[in-house]
């Protein structure tokens, strides 16, 4: 991948998908072979790799005790981000979640909850955005926007990569698709990718 790709991992359940994007990440070994980002072997202790990469995988984490809007503040500022509070509210509004920025996390129902940790990646600098399965708990008029958001980061620069059971999230974006089985990975051009997709059906 490079700059402005976009590629979505698609396969049945059990195939590996969310494993691949933890190894992308650096938070679990290669089974075998090795990954690289940046010219480099992945290692997301490194400050460097830690500031170009950003990652939503599918657990609640949050700082304890603090809003989402503080949570999101320090997420910015702890990735040097100037203006926070203002990068902050823009991201807010954007998720269509500004009227909870004063609420605790773990208030906030399943959707609302997973467009803030959505959010803690679109507050940040990022060079690589990792997500596995965004689209989860999202009602269609947010998915609609992830689309779009996706295909804003790409058309910015920023390579995405990510996980997905919908056929029409995928072809919002326009992404190539890494198709994993058991039997290997094929890489899927778009304009085929959405139709592999709805095939797992």
């Amino acid at each position: 991948m490079g700059p402005g790709d976009v590629v979505a991992v698609i396969g049945t359940n059990g195939t590996g998908k969310s494993t691949l994007l933890r190894t992308v990440l650096g938070l679990q070994e290669p089974l075998s072979g090795t990954v690289r980002a940046f010219g480099r072997s992945v290692d997301e202790r490194e400050r460097d790799f830690r500031r170009r990469v950003a990652g939503v995988l599918d657990d609640d984490a949050f700082f304890p005790g603090v809003t989402v809007r503080e949570h999101l503040v320090l997420t910015a500022r702890g990735h040097g981000v100037r203006d926070a509070g203002a990068v902050t509210d823009r991201v807010l509004e954007h998720m269509g979640i500004a009227g909870h920025g004063g609420a605790m996390p773990h208030t906030l129902s399943s959707g609302q909850r997973r467009r803030f940790l959505l959010a803690s990646a679109l507050v940040r600098p990022r060079d690589l955005l990792v997500l596995d399965e965004p689209e989860q708990r999202l009602d269609t008029a947010v998915r609609t926007r992830l689309g779009e958001t996706l295909r804003a980061e790409a058309d910015a620069g920023t390579a995405v990569l990510f996980a997905t059971h919908d056929d029409r999230l995928l072809a919002a974006t326009g992404a190539r698709a890494l198709h994993l089985a058991d039997d290997g990975a094929v890489l899927v051009p778009p304009a085929d990718a959405p139709g592999v997709l709805a095939g797992f059906r």
